[in-house]
């Protein structure tokens, strides 16, 4: 059966999500842009430190087009989820700007819909020095709120990404994301030190 609905085009939302993390977060202090082949370039700017010395990093690019089943026989060009990402650490850790670039592409490159609750891995470690080397992908609107688009497209989300030792990974596949963000409000970890030991992960 043929999809007789009509597309409307939606305008490039990359300005307007600039515009909106600049709102949420002051001036870039940074920016850096990778292409991978047969996709859109993405950037990753860098804010910050605030005063707590908290630097964020949010991609922009990745809310171009909308995420799509892999399963679905033919992409919406309008319709379906759009996201962007943001990792949150404290002090400069430039050398993740890659990793983040690449998990922004896995849509266009591997056909993966990123999503809440979702790990993300890079097989290496997130930045220079890390013990991680995976993210756990948190709820949207929490640290910054959705930017919403010209019907009938989707919101653009804001997902912030929480970085997991493999250790952490490992116990994420058998007991889900939700049981280990409990883990870690449990235990005060303290997402953002980027030197952060693992949550205990024996029985309580």
């Amino acid at each position: 059966m043929f999809d007789m609905t009509p597309h409307h085009d939606v305008p490039d939302p990359t300005p307007a999500v600039e515009a909106h993390l600049t709102a949420a977060f002051g001036e870039p202090s940074g920016r850096a842009g990778v292409t991978f082949v047969g996709t859109d370039r993405i950037e990753v700017l860098r804010f910050g430190p605030d005063e707590t010395g908290v630097v964020r990093y949010a991609t922009l690019g990745m809310s171009r087009a909308p995420m799509t089943d892999p399963a679905a026989a033919l992409a919406d060009p309008v319709r379906g989820p759009r996201a962007e990402l943001v990792l949150s650490v404290r002090g400069s850790q430039d050398s993740a700007l890659r990793p983040l670039a690449v998990f922004a592409a896995s849509p266009q490159v591997e056909g993966v819909i990123v999503a809440p609750g979702a790990s993300l891995d890079v097989g290496g470690p997130l930045w220079e020095g890390a013990a991680f080397t995976a993210v756990l992908v948190g709820e949207p609107g929490g640290l910054v709120a959705d930017l919403p688009l010209p019907e009938p497209a989707e919101p653009v989300r804001f997902l912030p990404l929480l970085p997991m030792t493999a250790g952490e990974t490992a116990w994420k596949r058998v007991h889900g994301g939700e049981a280990l963000q409990e883990r870690w409000l449990r235990h005060g970890t303290d997402l953002r030190d980027p030197r952060r030991a693992a949550v205990p992960l024996g029985a309580d």
